[in-house]
């Protein structure tokens, strides 16, 4: 390791080491070394700013809206939509978001804050070690206080569609021409949002489904969205059982993103040949840990880490985001990364770190038309956890005001209250805007507001979060 009296010279230690520069490790970077002269590297070898930037929140966000605002248009009287979606119009509004798949501003926003990127594949070797394979040869970089893993995960393949070269949410989101008829092989987040804004750029749809849609939120969510996309042309095939996937050529257009991949794909679903013009694998992701060095350092099982207090017996090395083996949402993930940030710069300043509530509620929108929000415990998962649990379920447009937000609404919502301590610990939302109301039922959680509290706080007159009220109005029983 490098002699600690020559490390402030060194350019190649730091303070902290970032092995990973998606929003997730650009936060934790921030948080290490703000208000102070710490030095922070971060390792990346793609764009920095990572999924969330380019091909999964941003880009799926820019598709959808628009169409979620034409939707609410057609069904609002006194409005005239004319025409229908303009495909090209629309790719145009994604390429705006991802900044045209540069990263030259999250770059400058590096710079500007202090923090050095260096370019290229990074390992751990060894403690406090990080080597780096760049264009210029290897690298060795050494950390003085800490390692961050935010390595992120990968799109998973299953075998069975290996050969085919299936479309992974990076070229649903970078969808650049079109194809005919997709099929979409998934029921969870990825593959509902792919599935609405591919049908509404004019592709034929057909969903293949092991069990239901977005099967871990209530049944209800799934059920609202499945009728939803049904109406909307796209055909869902629940229960199924794929058995084999062929495609006659592949090209991979010398790995473009969003194009074809060769042929038209062939799959067997329950004994039956489906074929469409290319298909969408949406099958869970995998987490980008397996050769990143952490035996170097004596991590033998990479699930065996937590935020923030890091990996067991190494007090240097932490773990953020998907790598963390916590929900895959880039909210959540950059929630970690602030309180390791926070961790690592009070350690460094010889003060306490700061304290961590237990287990507070992961919230998560889905922003399909209708839109879900959940957070904290589904139903089932709380009747598993608690003694007694009250569930409240109401229609949403019990509160005027979601019914002025469109003329035909309709959805759910749902409180889950913990018996013991008469406070929330689980709601879900589905209907027009639903991941605007989520938040003050997250804030209710963590901050353990008893229903009698809520029941105080009084919520404006029309407006769609008057839904609290008539899910307390249901509890208390008027």
């Amino acid at each position: 390791m490098t002699d600690p009296q020559n490390a402030a010279t060194d350019p190649d230690t730091y303070d902290v080491i970032v092995l990973g520069g998606g929003a997730v490790g650009e936060v934790a970077a921030q948080f290490a070394v703000a208000n102070s002269d710490r030095t922070a590297a971060i390792v990346e070898n793609q764009l920095l700013g990572g999924e969330c930037s380019y091909w999964a929140c941003m880009p799926s966000k820019a598709l959808l809206r628009p169409l979620e605002v034409a939707n609410t248009a057609r069904h609002l009287d006194g409005i005239t939509v004319a025409g229908g979606v303009d495909a090209t119009a629309l790719m145009n509004r994604r390429d705006t978001w991802v900044s045209h798949y540069s990263d030259s501003s999250q770059r400058k926003w590096a710079s500007d804050t202090g923090i050095d990127v260096v370019t290229g594949t990074g390992r751990l070797a060894g403690e406090r070690t990080v080597t780096v394979e760049t264009g210029d040869g290897p690298r060795t970089l050494h950390a003085r206080h800490a390692v961050v893993v935010a390595t992120g995960s990968t799109a998973s393949i299953p075998d069975m569609f290996a050969d085919v070269a299936p479309w992974t949410s990076r070229d649903a989101t970078g969808v650049r021409e079109v194809p005919e008829s997709l099929i979409v092989v998934g029921g969870g987040v990825v593959a509902c949002e792919a599935a609405t804004w591919m049908s509404a750029l004019g592709s034929t749809v057909t969903m293949l489904v092991r069990s239901t849609l977005l099967g871990s939120l209530d049944d209800f969510a799934g059920e609202a969205v499945a009728e939803a996309l049904r109406d909307a042309g796209v055909e869902i095939r629940l229960g199924v059982d794929i058995t084999e996937a062929r495609r006659e050529s592949v090209d991979d257009a010398g790995g473009a993103t969003g194009v074809p991949h060769g042929g038209p794909v062939t799959v067997t679903v329950d004994g039956q040949e489906i074929t469409a013009a290319e298909i969408l694998v949406a099958a869970g992701r995998h987490r980008t840990v397996d050769d990143i060095g952490l035996d170097t350092v004596g991590v033998t099982d990479p699930s065996q880490v937590s935020a923030p207090e890091g990996y067991d017996g190494v007090d240097w090395l932490y773990s953020v985001g998907d790598a963390s083996f916590g929900p895959m949402l880039t909210h959540w993930g950059k929630y970690q990364s602030r309180i390791v940030g926070q961790r690592i710069a009070a350690i460094a300043e010889g003060r306490t770190p700061p304290t961590v509530p237990a287990d507070p509620p992961v919230p998560q929108v889905v922003f399909t038309d209708p839109e879900v929000a959940s957070s904290g415990l589904s139903e089932k998962e709380a009747r598993a956890t608690y003694d007694s649990v009250t569930v409240i379920t109401k229609p949403i447009t019990a509160a005027a005001g979601v019914g002025l937000l469109r003329d035909d609404a309709s959805g759910t919502a749902q409180i889950v209250v913990d018996d013991a301590t008469r406070t929330l610990v689980g709601a879900t939302f589905v209907g027009p805007e639903a991941g605007e109301l989520i938040h003050a039922a997250t804030v209710a959680i963590v901050g353990k507001v008893t229903v009698d509290d809520l029941w105080h706080a009084v919520p404006s007159y029309p407006t769609p979060a008057e839904i609290y009220l008539r899910l307390l109005e249901g509890y208390f029983g008027y």
